[in-house]
């Protein structure tokens, strides 16, 4: 996974550490492993980003603090994926996880956007959260085995650039 395009985009662990809603994690915000950019870590903080965005719930961002800490994956790579879910896109989301919801529980879909508000939510929060939660562990599978494919693939790339540059270099040179 190219670590210098990530690190120019990543907080620096020192100003999340001192972030006023961060605080509460104390001295498990020291954890070098939280800040690490390998394979596991990424990946750790993709899923964990990607189904905690799923959520029905507001600060989003806390439960994926909380779980970046507890299984030690990338801290900055989960809370910033919770993001996937926004203003702008809660909508469809909720949308599609309701009525995957509904499916699966076999309840009626009676959905409108004039209908969405917190009472709307109450009332049809059984079906809004089995298939926010089916949704996240789905897209957070597919997060995680993405970075798995997508580093592998990075890693082929780079030793096939590496052998390269080895017969090219045999082959100016006299054989012996």
């Amino acid at each position: 996974m190219p670590r210098k395009l990530l690190k120019k985009y990543l907080p620096d662990p020192a100003h999340l550490r001192e972030h006023k809603h961060l605080r509460v994690f104390g001295e498990r915000l020291a954890d070098p492993n939280l800040w690490h950019l390998n394979r596991r870590s990424i990946a750790g903080g993709a899923f964990i980003g990607l189904f905690c965005a799923l959520l029905p719930m507001p600060f989003q961002m806390l439960p994926a603090a909380m779980l970046a800490i507890l299984f030690r994956a990338n801290m900055p790579i989960s809370i910033a994926l919770v993001w996937l879910t926004n203003p702008v896109t809660m909508v469809p989301v909720a949308w599609a996880a309701y009525h995957t919801g509904a499916f699966l529980l076999g309840s009626d879909t009676n959905w409108s956007v004039n209908d969405i508000g917190w009472e709307w939510m109450w009332a049809n929060y059984p079906p809004l959260l089995l298939g926010s939660l089916l949704i996240g562990l789905t897209l957070g599978l597919g997060g995680w085995f993405g970075v798995h494919y997508v580093w592998r693939l990075h890693i082929r790339h780079q030793w096939r650039i590496r052998q390269e540059k080895r017969r090219a270099k045999r082959a100016g040179q006299d054989p012996r």
